[in-house]
């Protein structure tokens, strides 16, 4: 199958496959030797599916391909799959966290400007002007496995068509 009949059926971009070929995790196709377009086989939509999947519980790249490379050895022993989604869940819940903090704030912030008025007398605008607060820096100073998106560039995570 063509490029476009393998995003189709995955659900996808096109540019999301290419994506995914540069990046490694979905093995090149072979090019038609009369036309040089790439021909995709049943292979790959599994493993483009199987990524697709994992993206969708927002796992990394490096993620997925633990999980690729344990899928290409039935007989190995799954303790690391177990650890990695455990660690995974992990960093799900501190995001978690972290989301509840940052609506607190948001929270809070909301609160200092009951009516619309001049932007002059808005207290959300002088509440942000307010130089040197501790409590408006980040909920968690530690690093996030998940903070923001994982990859801004994957055409998965910006398409909305993950």
């Amino acid at each position: 199958m063509k490029i476009g009949e393998l995003a189709k059926q995955a659900g996808c971009l096109v540019e999301t496959v290419r994506y995914y070929e540069r990046e490694g995790l979905l093995p090149a196709a072979v090019r038609d030797e009369a036309n040089n377009y790439r021909q995709y086989d049943h292979g790959h939509l599994e493993r483009l599916t199987f990524i697709r999947r994992c993206r969708a519980l927002d796992m990394t790249h490096g993620e997925i391909r633990a999980l690729l490379q344990a899928r290409v050895e039935p007989d190995a022993s799954c303790e690391s799959i177990n650890e990695l989604i455990d660690a995974h869940l992990e960093h799900v819940q501190a995001r978690m966290a972290e989301l509840k903090a940052l609506a607190a704030q948001l929270t809070e912030l909301r609160g200092q400007c009951h009516a619309a008025r001049a932007t002059r007398d808005c207290g959300i605008l002088r509440e942000l002007d307010q130089p040197g607060d501790a409590a408006w820096r980040s909920p968690s100073a530690l690093p996030s496995h998940v903070a923001g998106s994982h990859c801004a560039t994957d055409p998965a995570s910006s398409s909305g068509k993950h």
